[in-house]
């Protein structure tokens, strides 16, 4: 995993070199209308595929989405022929609306099959590239909130009977509520190539009390990590895609009890007609970041990733005015 990491960025160290850089052909034009100096399609959608991108739904915009990930392909994995190669199980599911508010700030809400979280979600573009370069970076913020209402028994899955017994309503509630925040950089070099890094920080009210036998470190509350992807156009209507996340948890490294690894996903991005499909594989088994960020357990090298991919549907409330950096619907 770390090999990938570093692999990625002398990607993208070589592709500044490689590509024509569209910046500096238009570095000496000054538009009058300033909205045509936005540099525009860095990324197609709002995800890449388990990374949020700068991306935001236009202005009155709704993004209905189905995303699915099935189970494990490989044999070692639970998968293999008997599994139909993960197309009989069905890691997560989630069902989302996205709405814009405005051109620049995304709201959202959702239901996960993975501990039945409910998630709300809000996104908002700070600064965007510009082709005259002054503008070097599109920054956006990002949250997200979930609530899981499992039942009590599932949800302290581990801990002592009396301490359950003795936690009140609110603490309850309390324990059920993750968060995650991240700030995105994005840079779209040239034509074809969009490059991102999110420093990410996740917080859960609840972690059941376990210790790494390693190195003898606890489960953490606060996990950092950083994430990060690309957009590689190969053609008009097909590009190749790619994120990573590096999780920062002692107790997650060389966990002898529960092996975990840092979440991986490659897939390819279709569009056609004024849509955008993702086919992709991922050993993330959850679809949100509260999820998948501490509690990826599956190995690639083992057969630990599945099949997933999106169903969206874009609807039009009221007047829209879409956004250089809106989605394609």
């Amino acid at each position: 995993m770390k090999l990938f990491f570093i692999a990625l960025f002398s990607f993208v160290s070589l592709a500044l070199f490689a590509q024509d850089d569209l910046l500096q052909m238009l570095d000496s034009i000054t538009p009058k209308d300033k909205s045509i100096n936005k540099v525009t399609g860095t990324f197609k959608t709002t995800k890449i595929v388990s990374l949020q991108t700068i991306a935001t739904m236009g202005k009155g915009d709704l993004d209905f989405r189905i995303t699915h990930r099935f189970g494990n392909i490989g044999g070692a994995s639970n998968g293999g022929v008997h599994t139909l190669y993960g197309w009989d199980a069905i890691s997560d599911v989630r069902f989302s609306f996205d709405y814009g508010i405005t051109n620049k700030l995304q709201i959202g809400i959702a239901r996960n099959k993975m501990m039945e979280n409910l998630d709300g979600s809000i996104k908002w573009r700070l600064l965007e590239q510009t082709i005259d370069n002054r503008v070097p970076l599109s920054i956006a913020a990002f949250g997200i909130a979930s609530l899981t209402p499992i039942r009590e028994a599932q949800l302290f899955s581990g801990a002592s009977s009396s301490w359950i017994a003795n936690a009140s309503a609110d603490q309850v509630l309390q324990d059920r509520i993750t968060y995650t925040s991240q700030i995105i950089f994005a840079r779209k070099f040239g034509n074809r190539l969009s490059f991102e890094i999110a420093p990410t920080y996740t917080h859960r009210n609840y972690v059941l009390s376990r210790v790494n036998g390693n190195n003898y470190a606890a489960d953490e509350t606060n996990i950092f990590s950083i994430g990060t992807g690309l957009r590689l156009k190969l053609t008009r209507s097909f590009s190749l895609l790619a994120d990573y996340f590096y999780v920062m948890s002692a107790f997650r490294k060389d966990n002898p009890d529960q092996p975990y690894y840092t979440p991986l996903s490659v897939g390819i991005e279709i569009e056609t007609g004024g849509h955008v499909f993702h086919v992709n594989v991922t050993n993330a088994s959850g679809i949100i970041e509260n999820y998948f960020i501490p509690n990826t357990t599956d190995s690639w090298l083992k057969g630990g990733y599945k099949l997933g991919f999106n169903i969206s549907r874009v609807f039009t409330i009221g007047k829209s005015t879409k956004s250089a950096e809106a989605p394609s619907k």
